[in-house]
C-alpha cells in the first residue's frame, strides 16, 4: 500500500478562506474606528462582516490579534506614499514643480478621513499597545521619511539641494508641509478644504527650497 498523501485545501477552498479573512477584517476596521479597543466586540464585527462568531474566531483567536492585525496591514498603504515618493522626485529635472507635486499629492494621503480616524485610533490605544503603536510608525510613517531622504541624498549628490543631514533634511519638509493641515484635522475633527491643503503644500514647499537651495 502507498503512502497516503496530506490532504491539501483546494485552491478555491484558498481563495474563500481569504475572501473571509478580508470581510472580518473590513467589518473590524468599522467596528474598532466607531467604538474604539474597549467598545469594539467580536459580536458585532462578526454580524457585519455576515460571518458566524465561530469565523472569526478560526481566523482571529481573540479581539487582540484582530486589532493587531488590522493596524499592522493598514502599514501597507505607505508602500503606495513611498512609490509616490521615489517616482515623483527620484530623477527629476524641475525640482521645483516636482516637489510641489510631491506635496500636494502627500498631504492629500494623510488628509483622508479614514486614515486620519486610523491615526486618531492608534493614538488612543498606544498606552495598551504601545509595541503595535511602535510597529504602526515604524512600518509605516518611518518607512516614508526613509524613501524620501534617500531621494533627498541623491538631489543633494547633483547639486539640486544644499549638502545637508538627508533624514534631517525629510522630516523638515514633511514637519512644513503636516503641521498646520496635520494638527488641525486631528483636533478639530472634520476634513480639510482642498484649496487651503495645496495653498499650504505650495508654501512648504516654497519654504523648503529656500532653506535647502544650494
Amino acid at each position: 500500500m502507498g503512502l497516503q498523501e496530506t490532504a491539501r485545501p483546494e485552491p478555491w477552498e484558498d481563495s474563500r478562506s481569504a475572501r473571509k479573512r478580508r470581510q472580518i477584517l473590513d467589518a473590524a476596521k468599522q467596528v474598532f474606528l466607531r467604538n474604539g479597543y474597549v467598545g469594539a466586540s467580536m459580536d458585532e464585527v462578526a454580524s457585519i462582516a455576515s460571518v458566524s462568531k465561530q469565523t472569526v474566531y478560526k481566523h482571529f483567536t481573540d479581539k487582540e490579534q484582530l486589532f493587531t492585525q488590522l493596524i499592522l496591514d493598514t502599514t501597507t498603504d505607505v508602500d503606495q506614499i513611498t512609490q509616490l515618493i521615489a517616482a515623483t522626485v527620484g530623477d527629476t529635472r524641475d525640482l521645483e514643480r516636482d516637489l510641489g507635486e510631491l506635496a500636494r499629492r502627500f498631504l492629500g494621503a494623510l488628509l483622508r478621513p479614514e486614515v486620519l480616524r486610523m491615526r486618531r485610533l492608534v493614538i488612543a490605544e498606544a498606552d495598551r499597545f504601545p509595541d503595535l503603536g511602535r510597529a504602526w510608525y515604524e512600518q509605516g510613517f518611518e518607512r516614508g521619511l526613509a524613501t524620501l531622504a534617500g531621494c533627498f541624498g541623491r538631489l543633494m549628490d547633483r547639486g539640486l539641494l544644499r549638502r545637508e543631514d538627508p533624514l534631517l533634511a525629510a522630516n523638515h519638509f514633511v514637519g512644513l508641509l503636516l503641521w498646520i493641515p496635520l494638527n488641525h484635522a486631528m483636533f478639530a475633527g472634520a476634513g480639510y478644504p482642498r484649496a487651503e491643503a495645496d495653498r499650504l503644500a505650495a508654501a512648504a514647499t516654497d519654504a523648503f527650497l529656500r532653506a535647502y537651495a544650494p
